[in-house]
């Protein structure tokens, strides 16, 4: 029987996401060391197959048949790069197969508007590092169907993002559709108008989370230039960091520093009157 060596090539394109606290050049050289990221895999195709012959026998030496020990070395060498594709292909799975469950006590925020005669109350969740993980949605004036439909919709799209769905592709999907309510928004300082309960979220999700402000129809509240041009500076400050850690990103919308009240130079005299 006549036996043969068939080689395949792959490519995988894939990318790894690595969550940074701080952006420095000690940071960025030791990312290639971290193995905390996120993979995501983008294609993968076949390259090249290549067929080869093991029966060609070639000259002998010490009694042993080079050919043979060659074919020994060519399937063990196959066999160690399928062990490693193997591993490879499954620790992928596992990363993009992994659900990412919210911690039982979490930060997030909660938003009321009013579109048209109907109110809307958007209920967030967030990761410890800010990182949106769920949204719940409660509207009043809407019939059990609606109030259903409303909620099961939300936690669809909260199981997207805790399977790690970018919030990116939601936000695609839902701002600009169109269905009533719909017009006029108050109780919003970034949005004034929604042509749908959907957009109305989704744009709130995009500015709060995303930094979409090409979503928005007011300008950020006292954000001057000075203080974006400055942002990296204040982002190495220790006290903007506990900030962070203690408050809600969409809540704040990233503008920490107007949120702050730093405390640090008040002295409190607690004697009490003799």
């Amino acid at each position: 029987m006549s036996k043969y060596l068939v080689e395949t090539f792959y490519t995988c394109t894939f990318k790894v996401k690595h969550f940074l606290d701080k952006i420095d050049q000690k940071e960025l050289n030791n990312i290639e060391q971290r193995n905390d990221g996120e993979f995501e895999v983008i294609d993968i195709k076949i390259d090249t197959r290549k067929t080869k012959s093991l029966e060609k026998k070639q000259a002998t030496k010490n009694g042993t048949n080079i050919s043979e020990v060659n074919i020994d070395n060519n399937e063990k060498q196959v066999d160690n790069k399928n062990i490693k594709n193997s591993n490879f292909v499954k620790n992928v799975d596992e990363v993009i197969n992994k659900r990412f469950s919210m911690p039982d006590r979490r930060k997030g925020y909660i938003q009321k508007a009013t579109i048209g005669d109907h109110k809307v109350y958007l209920h967030t969740g967030e990761y410890e590092d800010g990182k949106i993980g769920e949204i719940f949605i409660d509207t009043s004036k809407e019939g059990e169907l609606v109030k259903a439909l409303m909620n099961n919709f939300a936690i669809a799209v909260s199981l997207g993002l805790q399977y790690g769905v970018p919030l990116d592709e939601f936000v695609s999907a839902y701002v600009d559709t169109k269905f009533e309510p719909s017009g006029k928004v108050y109780g919003n300082d970034r949005i004034l108008s929604a042509t749908s309960i959907l957009d109305y979220i989704f744009r709130e999700l995009a500015i709060s989370y995303l930094n979409r402000e090409d979503l928005a129809h007011t300008p950020s509240i006292n954000r001057s230039d000075n203080e974006v041009d400055h942002g990296s500076i204040e982002e190495n400050n220790q006290l903007i960091k506990i900030v962070k850690d203690m408050t809600s990103k969409g809540f704040v919308r990233n503008d920490y520093k107007r949120k702050l009240v730093d405390l640090s130079d008040i002295r409190i005299n607690l004697k009490g009157k003799k």
